[in-house]
């Protein structure tokens, strides 16, 4: 019976380019489980957006000179353009400024409210008087109580991944001016996340399938307790509160965002003219997925949660896949001082599968995993270009060559020959259930294993040179060799779907790889085959020199 899978990626900040940070943390995973998921004949929503009312779009705002407005809507479409050319294949990738996204964001918070899990206090927050106004938790910065680093923002320490309010911050200044804020009292209405402690740990300890590091960054919060958050904030922007005399008021980034994924599947729903349509991803035997970075596993695992188990009859979480971070060249990741790729700049220059590569064999999936440009050359070239694509290559171009691009009928098989053909469909196996289980890592690496196998069976056949003797011999081995490669566009789709696509088409399928489904289908005999191109371009080794010498400059 075909699943109902929810793909749940998070929203970034409609603040700047995407890099590749952000692809490896959510995008690529969540793209290849989709496309698996497709591929197996699941039915699949995968669906995200720029999330557009975080305090980072108003502080690029400010620095740009331009509204908020103007920020989101450069940016907003500078991603659809970097999903399409990488080949992020979203159902919907929509905005949190959509009147669906904030009439659903009302609905939630009016329920929480009238069932006592929302409630209005007084806290203390963040007012500078040199900019006269009170402060985001982001613009607001200090020494994390928890761990000491010295630039945790008033929201969250990237570096022990705590949440945090402004009042726990150590040295708190202002990120705008850097004077040293006072704190005023300010009434908000708070979530009772402590109401939920005792059935959020319950409902951890039976996720022992989740990643290990999800899995034990949880429960050490929630063996620290948990406490209620505010969630509004004096601010212009943002979505409303619904309640009279809160005009001024907006509720916060961190409530709001994580019902994007709720009122996506309903604008997704919309869209398709029928409204329900949502439902059978949202209850019953569904999965859903949340594929986030590290930064973000308590928003997912906790808050979130947390949420649906007060609103009620929406399932929760499945399961968190979230990756470790992605480290430059052997140095942390940082926006301010460009030592990043961007994902633009990448597309304007390579092309999309070479990097999909590179980030699945080496993704962070249980520890911060790094990228060069050496790494990515060598890989390029030695595994995609030397390998896989050699493998393809080679006998499709000898097909061409000495049976007129005509499939030929491979007789019986020999032992050898037999034994690769039970390699191939266990490789399609072990892939599946590596890729059922976000094991992408293993996964893409088992394929390449699989091409490997490949290359040897073709140079101890040496068909170019058993036709001279035994055509019939030489017939064999392209045909089991093709058969390898039918395999392994399947299994490689996920990961690599634009070469997976175009090698579907040289083996003389028809249509896309997704509706060919999951499984092992040899090509069959006497199918004329179309003339070949590489499926991968070398790359020079300047370009390692070259892609290094514009980081570190000015964005």
């Amino acid at each position: 019976m075909p699943e109902n899978i929810l793909v749940a990626v998070a929203w970034p900040y409609a603040n700047g380019p995407l890099h590749l940070g952000h692809v490896a943390g959510a995008y690529l995973p969540a793209d290849i489980f989709a496309r698996y998921h497709r591929l197996k004949g699941d039915k699949v929503l995968m669906v995200s957006g720029s999330d557009q009312h975080g305090t980072p779009i108003t502080l690029r705002a400010e620095q740009e000179n331009k509204s908020p407005e103007q920020v989101v809507s450069k940016y907003h479409k500078e991603f659809l353009d970097c999903w399409q050319k990488l080949g992020i294949s979203f159902d919907l990738f929509t905005t949190t400024g959509t009147a669906n996204h904030r009439q659903v964001v009302h609905d939630v918070f009016l329920n929480l409210l009238e069932k006592g899990y929302i409630y209005k206090d007084s806290m203390l927050q963040a007012y500078c008087p040199r900019c006269a106004r009170f402060l985001p938790d982001r613009y607001t910065e200090g020494a994390c109580p928890h761990c000491g680093f010295l630039q945790a923002r008033g929201d969250q320490c990237d570096e022990c991944g705590r949440t945090l309010n402004p009042s726990d911050l150590m040295g708190i200044r202002c990120r705008i001016c850097g004077a040293t804020p006072r704190f005023e009292s300010s009434e908000h209405f708070f979530f009772r996340l402590s109401a939920f402690e005792d059935r959020l740990k319950s409902w951890v300890k039976k996720h022992d399938y989740w990643r290990p590091n999800v899995l034990n960054f949880t429960m050490g919060i929630l063996e620290g307790g948990l406490k209620d958050r505010a969630i509004t904030r004096d601010m212009g922007w943002g979505v409303t509160v619904p309640q009279p005399g809160y005009d001024r008021k907006r509720i916060y980034v961190w409530f709001e965002a994580v019902i994007g994924y709720l009122s996506a599947s309903k604008e997704w729903a919309a869209s398709h003219g029928d409204p329900d349509a949502w439902r059978p991803f949202w209850a019953g035997d569904a999965r859903s997925y949340y594929f986030v970075g590290k930064d973000n596993i308590p928003f997912h695992t906790l808050i979130w949660p947390a949420m649906l188990m007060g609103y009620s009859g929406l399932n929760l979480p499945y399961d968190v896949p979230a990756n470790e971070f992605l480290t430059i060249e052997g140095k942390k990741l940082s926006t301010s001082r460009n030592w990043a790729v961007w994902v633009p700049d990448y597309l304007e220059r390579y092309a999309p599968d070479p990097l999909r590569y590179l980030l699945s064999v080496n993704m962070p999936e249980t520890s911060d995993t790094d990228f060069s440009w050496r790494e990515f050359q060598r890989r390029n070239n030695d595994e995609l270009v030397a390998t896989y694509g050699n493998l393809a290559h080679r006998v499709l171009t000898f097909t061409q060559r000495s049976f007129s691009g005509l499939i030929p009928a491979p007789g019986g098989l020999d032992a050898q020959s037999q034994e690769l053909i039970n390699k191939a469909q266990a490789a399609l196996g072990s892939v599946d259930r590596l890729l059922y289980g976000c094991h992408f890592r293993e996964a893409m690496r088992t394929a390449m294993a699989l091409a490997q196998d490949g290359n040897r069976y073709l140079d101890d056949k040496s068909p170019w040179k058993a036709i001279k003797d035994d055509r019939q011999s030489a017939a064999m081995a392209v045909f089991v060799v093709l058969s390898v490669l039918a395999a392994l566009k399947t299994a490689l789709y996920p990961f690599l779907p634009f070469s997976s696509q175009r090698l579907h088409s040289y083996l003389g399928f028809g249509g896309r790889v997704e509706d060919a489904g999951w499984g092992f289908e040899s090509p069959s005999p006497g199918w004329k085959l179309p003339a070949p191109q590489p499926l991968f371009d070398k790359l020079d080794e300047s370009i390692v020199a070259e892609e290094s010498s514009r980081m570190g400059g000015a964005n």
